[in-house]
């Protein structure tokens, strides 16, 4: 635990951390992280926000409240957050308890990324109890096997956690504004009893995923009086490699802008860990004072944009993050498996 030195006016993120399994499946260009056989969304979740609190260098004791989104839980009844809260010894320690709460969300690949505001806002409430709210995006991607309905989508999910603790002290980001969409657009789902979600074809791609992250973004940058010219870097939900290059570009954003945030190439789509991982990788590489716009995409269907500003603290808080997203893309350990034995082993789990 480091003091905090620094308070500021407005919430925004205090430190993060990212995890996935050193074990890949590559195929054509595109890799995919998958997780070992003892591992599951509970895994990442754990290590996620085990390094968002080595990155944020605060007491544990200080987090007052744990959100987990995933729609891969292991349990149909029984919370991550809960099991989180424990290993981490999140709050005060009440004999074999913790004064914290915890609580699991759900809105397909935006449950976590919606929490950001609510953890934000907490903090920020002039009477509010808790200083610092952790926020946690882990999935083991779910997908029928190829060649079978829905398994077109098994090209792409991937495995991995986000961690963010959102707080008032020590700031690497401060949130300058947000902007929420939502609809009812049945683009993807998953029936109670089915094991793996489906998609509604003609409603997956421009009524779902592309309306709703631009609407988001451009009303955000409306609010905030901003152009794409004014932004450092956009990040954005990547359920596939084309479709974010694709609304990135017709929003008006260039390559650079963008391309440091692709990260669906090396991870897969992490569900409820995507956008909140290629944000971390922005938060990786960027200076004091940039602009960065982030939107989240649930099926469902909704999108939530977010306009951070990076401070100072960045640079000073980057020394303590051994483990960050290039780390663990260039991992030396990196383990590749063939798809049809994976698909087997995971089958007879």
């Amino acid at each position: 635990m480091v003091p905090s030195s620094k308070e500021y006016d407005t919430p925004g993120i205090v430190g993060y951390g990212v995890y996935t399994s050193r074990f890949r499946i590559k195929e054509n260009r595109i890799e995919r992280a998958v997780p070992f056989i003892d591992e599951d969304s509970v895994t990442a979740a754990v290590e996620a926000g085990k390094m968002a609190l080595i990155h944020s260098a605060i007491d544990s004791s200080l987090v007052g409240k744990v959100y987990v989104g995933s729609e891969s839980n292991p349990y149909a009844v029984k919370p991550i957050a809960s099991k989180v809260a424990q290993v981490l010894r999140l709050g005060k320690e009440e004999e074999d308890m913790q004064a914290v709460d915890a609580i699991d969300t759900e809105f397909a690949c935006k449950a976590a990324s919606s929490m950001f505001k609510d953890a934000a806002s907490l903090v920020n409430y002039y009477d509010s109890e808790i200083k610092y709210a952790m926020v946690i995006g882990s999935d083991n991607s779910q997908a029928a096997p190829k060649g079978c309905p829905g398994g077109e989508l098994d090209d792409f999910v991937g495995f991995g956690g986000s961690a963010y603790i959102f707080g008032k002290t020590d700031l690497i980001a401060k949130i300058e504004g947000w902007y929420s969409i939502t609809s009812d657009t049945p683009d993807f789902w998953r029936r109670d009893g089915q094991p793996f979600p489906l998609h509604g074809g003609r409603f997956t791609g421009d009524p779902a995923y592309f309306k709703h992250v631009k609407k988001a973004t451009e009303k955000l940058m409306e609010k905030c009086n901003l152009k794409p010219i004014d932004i450092d870097y956009f990040i954005t939900h990547q359920p596939n490699p084309r479709f974010p290059v694709k609304v990135a570009a017709q929003l008006g954003f260039k390559e650079d802008q963008y391309s440091i945030s692709l990260q669906v190439n090396k991870f897969g789509n992490t569900y409820s860990g995507c956008s909140p991982i290629g944000l971390a990788a922005v938060l990786d590489i960027a200076k004091p004072e940039d602009l960065i716009i982030v939107t989240s995409y649930g099926s469902g269907a909704g999108s939530d944009s977010y306009l951070l500003r990076t401070t100072s603290q960045i640079r000073e808080k980057r020394e303590r993050q051994k483990i960050n997203i290039k780390s663990q893309t260039e991992n030396q350990f990196i383990k590749f498996v063939d798809y049809t034995t994976y698909r087997r082993l995971k089958l007879g789990m």
